[in-house]
């Protein structure tokens, strides 16, 4: 039985240059009652015709690929269709191709190398708002971060409570669980995402890492 009677059907495209992890892509998604694939890319030029096309929740593309990589794809669709979020599925560890993933508008970062388990929750959380962190690499990453860009002295433009829906929305956790962890309404953490948007003048999620990262509100 179902634990998730209001989960919603998460369209969603693949990109990936190599025909065996594209199909096998999809014959783990599409076991989930709640994914389905509606278009499939080999070159970051396809995904984004494909994002076009078929107007999906989420964008699942690799980096390296032919004629377009998977990072110019992700600004590309980031830029033209914001209400369609992007998670980079790649082989690369390497913290430049992360920060790089976070510039192009990307909402998640997961290696290839990992479970099937972390894969899905990573679509899931991204779907329903959140951003989704490497735990393998978030660690590191936001030190290294940090230490390249120290925390400005200006006056925080958020009050506390902003400052920690902030961190909890960089750390991956939904509308939903923010609203149970500060036990509020979702309506209510939908109405401080407004105001912090607005506030911090961003457009998406990679910009809100960003200004986390920049303001020390994630800790390693």
């Amino acid at each position: 039985m179902s634990t998730d009677d209001d989960r919603a059907v998460i369209r969603l495209i693949i990109a990936d240059d190599h025909v065996v992890v594209r199909e096998g892509l999809v014959a783990l998604l599409e076991d989930e009652p709640d994914l389905r694939v509606v278009g499939q890319a080999g070159t970051g030029r396809e995904a984004v015709a494909l994002a076009r096309q078929h107007r999906p929740d989420i964008a699942l593309l690799d980096i390296t690929m032919p004629d377009e990589n998977g990072l110019e794809a992700a600004r590309r669709i980031v830029a033209e269709l914001p209400q369609v979020k992007v998670l980079i599925l790649t082989m690369h560890e390497e913290e430049a191709f992360f920060f790089a993933a976070l510039r192009a508008g990307a909402a998640g970062y997961v290696l290839k190398g990992a479970g099937s388990d972390e894969l899905l929750s990573a679509l899931r959380a991204v779907h329903e708002g959140g951003v989704y962190l490497l735990p393998k690499l978030a660690g590191s990453l936001v030190q290294d971060y940090l230490n390249r860009h120290p925390q400005p002295s200006t006056t925080e433009p958020l009050t506390p409570r902003e400052q920690e829906i902030v961190t909890l929305i960089s750390q991956g956790l939904t509308n939903r669980e923010i609203a149970e962890r500060l036990t509020v309404t979702i309506n209510t953490v939908k109405t401080h995402r407004q105001h912090i948007y607005q506030k911090l003048d961003l457009r998406n999620r990679a910009g809100l890492i960003d200004y986390a990262l920049r303001r020390g509100f994630l800790h390693t």
